[in-house]
């Protein structure tokens, strides 16, 4: 059996969150062997959180949380069963994990694949039969390849089936549960509300430049209005010649008197 040392034993415990004493019987049980002590300490987690799944978990917290730059905002509920465990570090940490996933997933509308309506499902698998890419193929086939396109539909809508954003290898459902081995109680996320700023409102479509250029104070000038056109002047009448003026006669000369 390999060595067991207590930095291999912290290098398990930081990858997992599970306890010193959980992680040294893993690594025990695994000969030293990390990525399969990590797979057992699942297990364990997986094995330890259904048991705890029928109690009853009615405290907890109500996490908020805002995206950079105030766009998208999310609520979730988070409940476990005691105070004390609600107010650990560990819980507010998981849950506030968990608000992060809900503003990241666009598409999760649900807690869990349970929750989603039966009229979202027969949509859904009304859609997919209607694809042109399997009408060809025998009935059975169809079914067959509809019901795995569904289930796959769904678990995107649901939260507990993503991916953690944190930690790829590993989905929400396993991060809660691996909380549930490590706190000891019974966790659940019962619901949450996602916001988008904008969303649903009718945007006016509006040119980039002229917004740009009506923010800078630089507005097109509107165009002047058409001069109405000018009315043609009636044509003068011509006026009638005038009569040419005769010459004046010229004075006639007074004729000296004669002297005597």
């Amino acid at each position: 059996m390999a060595e067991i040392s207590a930095k291999l034993v912290k290098d398990l415990r930081d990858k997992t969150g599970a306890g010193m004493m959980d992680c040294k019987k893993a690594l025990k049980e695994n000969d030293g062997n990390i990525e399969k002590s990590i797979e057992w300490l699942r297990q364990k987690g997986i094995a330890s959180a259904s048991k705890k799944e029928g109690r009853v978990a009615a405290e907890g917290l109500v996490e908020s949380y805002i995206h950079t730059g105030g766009r998208v905002g999310v609520l979730v509920e988070v409940n476990c069963e005691t105070d004390f465990v609600a107010r650990r570090d560990e819980f507010k940490t998981l849950v506030r994990d968990i608000a992060m996933q809900i503003a990241a997933c666009p598409n999760v509308e649900y807690v869990r694949v349970s929750d989603i309506p039966a009229d979202v499902a027969a949509k859904e698998k009304s859609i997919e039969m209607g694809r042109d890419d399997i009408a060809n193929k025998p009935v059975a086939m169809q079914e067959k390849i509809v019901e795995g396109r569904i289930q796959k539909r769904l678990k995107e809508l649901s939260l507990v089936d993503q991916p953690f954003i944190k930690d790829q290898n590993i989905s929400v459902e396993e991060l809660i549960k691996q909380a549930v081995s490590k706190l000891g109680e019974n966790i659940q996320v019962r619901r949450f509300s996602r916001f988008v700023l904008g969303e649903g409102i009718e945007k006016e479509e509006t040119n980039f430049a002229e917004e740009v250029a009506a923010q800078a104070g630089l507005n097109k000038k509107e165009p002047a209005a058409e001069a109405e056109p000018v009315a043609e002047a009636e044509p003068v009448a011509e006026a009638e010649p005038v009569a040419e003026a005769k010459p004046k006669a010229e004075p006639k000369k007074e004729k000296g008197k004669k002297k005597k």
